[in-house]
């Protein structure tokens, strides 16, 4: 089954090899070519790395079902980049996120942002990224095949050149394409797995685990409140600044990789490689119902499955119980397909990290601002060689990945603040490169202060870090030299983002005010967000034989889809 699965990833590299040498738009975004349902699921497959089932159970263990809202949270954000920001990324007709800021910002801040973000984000946060999901994998291997370590290592290793090689050579089409292969077998090996362990007779199908566990384990919601009330029954409970932490401050607030408010890294070169603006849009609606509603539902099974199978795993050790009901619950044929699957995994994450930060470094660095009038061969080559260089850092990283793991930690919540200026640059023309370089700097600052001096922890510490860099970023806004007119009347001839935040630009470049009705955009951003959660809670309530509720749910769901669907068709975010 691995070698079968090995074999069609060679295939389909091979095939798209010629169409990728013939310019950096096809090696970076596919000649702008993707129909929004690889597109859409490329983005899919890039999340589903080889350590987020083993994130998932380590939650479910800890928490209840409930614990899944420490990343839930982020629909909002998701659906907010499909309806506001999909159809502007197509439309900017950029290569990269990165390259956005020289045609959005002007001067020598804007050059120096944008290859510090090419380097910052493409090497050294990308690196760390992959870093970690080769050391995930090492631990699923280990525990499945228990060799020796130095022997995982090499096989790792072997894993992620082989994915630099494929990467190489195929570039976005080859990456996309596998991308979509292996996200099937990846959530078939899933789903075989839940089946197989809901067969297993200590467990009893889904009434025996329903049986074998307390009820509040299968709890959907978090109780919100205070703490003691609900411990005494069980519940995940948390307190209402915490809630409220989540919900309405970090998934706009927060920069995360992959979850970037506004859209941003992979997740923006997969809307700029869509065909057109309408399969950018339904790639992204794709992307936020397949990544909440669909992906986490066989997770789930098994991590509650392993809290039955192996009660006696130590705090720390729960997200091996995924991995253990792998080798303890298939027989090798279906091991085989399950190891293929996690194989799947990581690899499509690999070679998508791989192809964009060769995009950061290639576009947004090497062609910027060392070699400017090579020819495309000699671009696509260097990028060639950038995605093995990036190949050879990050498992180098493989052997000290426990030392920058908290530092890991530091930089995701040292993004508080950032979001706010990543959404607001496309539709307030005041905000300038020195916004964005202040959003990213203040935030650190912001954290010492909240955790070393007020002695406030996360997710509590959002409140004041995002307050201090929004006083922070705003300051410097006002008080450095707006980004030049003409840039600012390109800017928005290229990309027409409409809004109030342009009224001033529009009136003195003489352009017709006929964007996007934002208060559209918004409604349909809110009949989105609703959609995902009740798409999630539907499918939810089906699997665990809550079948009324399930129907219900799943047939306001339906209804939704049909009026987004009515709706976008119609043109109902347009200007009037």
């Amino acid at each position: 089954m691995i070698l079968l699965y090995f074999a069609v990833i060679l295939a389909i590299c091979l095939y798209y090899s010629r169409r990728a040498g013939r310019s950096t738009e096809e090696f970076f975004l596919s000649g702008r070519r993707l129909p929004w349902w690889i597109a859409g699921t490329a983005m899919v497959a890039t999340t589903f790395a080889a350590d987020t089932p083993l994130a998932v159970t380590e939650l479910v263990a800890e928490k209840g079902i409930a614990g899944n809202w420490l990343w839930w949270n982020m629909v909002a954000g998701s659906v907010l980049t499909v309806f506001f920001f999909a159809r502007l990324w197509r439309r900017a007709g950029i290569m990269t996120d990165v390259e956005f800021i020289e045609i959005r910002y002007s001067g020598r801040p804007a050059a120096f942002l944008r290859g510090f973000k090419a380097l910052y984000l493409g090497v050294f946060m990308n690196c760390v990224i992959m870093g970690w999901v080769n050391v995930a994998l090492a631990e699923i291997l280990g525990v499945i095949f228990a060799v020796d370590d130095v022997y995982i290592l090499y096989t790792v290793m072997a894993c992620m050149l082989l994915v630099g090689a494929y990467s190489a050579v195929a570039g976005q089409w080859g990456v996309a394409v596998t991308d979509f292969f292996q996200f099937i077998i990846a959530m078939t090996g899933c789903i075989v797995l839940a089946v197989r362990v809901l067969d297993m007779p200590a467990i009893g199908g889904i009434a025996g685990l329903k049986a074998a566990l307390p009820p509040h384990v299968f709890s959907f919601f978090p109780g919100v409140g205070s703490a003691g009330s609900y411990a005494a029954q069980g519940i995940m409970s948390i307190s209402f600044s915490a809630f409220l932490a989540h919900m309405a401050v970090q998934w706009w607030a927060s920069w995360y990789p992959g979850a970037e408010p506004g859209g941003g890294g992979y997740v923006a070169q997969k809307m700029m490689a869509a065909r057109d603006e309408r399969h950018s849009l339904l790639a992204t609606m794709w992307f936020s119902i397949a990544h909440y509603a669909l992906r986490p539902w066989p997770w789930i099974i098994v991590a509650l499955a392993s809290l039955v199978l192996y009660p006696d795993l130590p705090a720390d050790g729960k997200k091996t119980g995924f991995i253990l009901a792998m080798k303890d619950c298939l027989p090798p044929g279906l091991l085989g397909l399950v190891v293929a699957a996690f194989l799947a995994a990581y690899m499509s994450t690999i070679s998508t990290h791989l192809n964009w930060g060769s995009s950061y470094l290639i576009n947004d660095f090497y062609r910027r601002f060392i070699v400017r009038d090579a020819s495309e061969r000699h671009y696509v080559v260097a990028s060639r060689l950038s995605t093995i260089g990036l190949v050879v850092i990050s498992s180098l990283l493989i052997l000290v990945i426990k030392s920058i793991s908290g530092a890991w930690a530091f930089i995701i919540e040292c993004g508080a603040g950032l979001g706010l200026v990543l959404i607001l640059r496309w539709y307030w023309w005041r905000i300038n490169a020195w916004s964005e370089i202040a959003a990213m700097i203040a935030p650190f600052a912001g954290f010492m202060l909240a955790r070393f001096v007020l002695g406030v922890v996360f997710p509590e510490s959002l409140f004041f870090i995002v307050a201090f860099t929004t006083a922070i970023w705003l300051t410097a806004t006002f008080i450095s030299k707006p980004t030049d007119q003409n840039t600012l009347a390109a800017f928005y001839r290229r990309v027409y983002p409409g809004g109030p935040g342009w009224k001033l630009i529009r009136r003195a470049a003489g352009i017709a005010d006929d964007g996007p009705s934002l208060l559209g955009l918004a409604a349909n951003w809110l009949i989105g967000i609703l959609l995902v959660y009740l798409s999630l809670f539907a499918i939810g309530n089906i699997v665990f034989g809550e079948y009324g509720e399930g129907l219900v749910l799943s047939a306001v769901a339906v209804f939704l889809f049909a009026l987004l669907a009515w709706r976008i068709g119609k043109g109902e975010d347009r200007a009037a």
